[in-house]
């Protein structure tokens, strides 16, 4: 198991591809993918690098800005957005900051979903996550 990894400067690419396959695949519009942002500030990248392919599908992923990581996990709801934090927390034995938006109920297109995404990491973690508007442009 692995996620793949894309570049912050695909990021908003990544999420119309992810928008295009659930308007495709899913009829009922239900939480078709998941974006899972989490803060591994204090975190070596050695460790993130070592650890993360062992907690993800083939099918997530990875996007990171800096100490931000950006997890789009298709198929996946709140729910089981909340099982892989906790497998992150077990896995690297510490709590990690974290928020998640759904679409299509957060969000229509990527900048509905990031302008919501941004909306929650600042208000649960006072975190300002300005670099989302930078992706939009890129």
């Amino acid at each position: 198991m692995a996620g793949v990894t894309f570049s912050f400067d695909n990021f908003a690419a990544l999420i119309d591809l992810n928008i295009g396959i659930a308007n495709r695949l899913d009829e009922n519009r239900s939480e078709s993918f998941t974006i899972l942002f989490c803060d591994f500030a204090g975190m070596t990248q050695e460790i993130i690098n070592t650890n993360l392919p062992n907690l993800l599908r083939t099918s997530d992923s990875i996007v990171h800005h800096e100490n931000y990581y950006f997890f789009v996990m298709p198929y996946t709801d709140r729910y089981g957005t909340g099982i892989v934090k906790r497998m992150f927390e077990e896995m690297f034995a510490r709590p990690i900051p974290s928020s998640a938006v759904c679409y299509p109920a957060n969000g229509e297109n990527k900048g509905e979903l990031f302008e919501s995404l941004h909306a929650e990491v600042k208000k649960m973690h006072r975190i300002d996550l300005d670099c989302l508007y930078g992706a939009l442009e890129g």
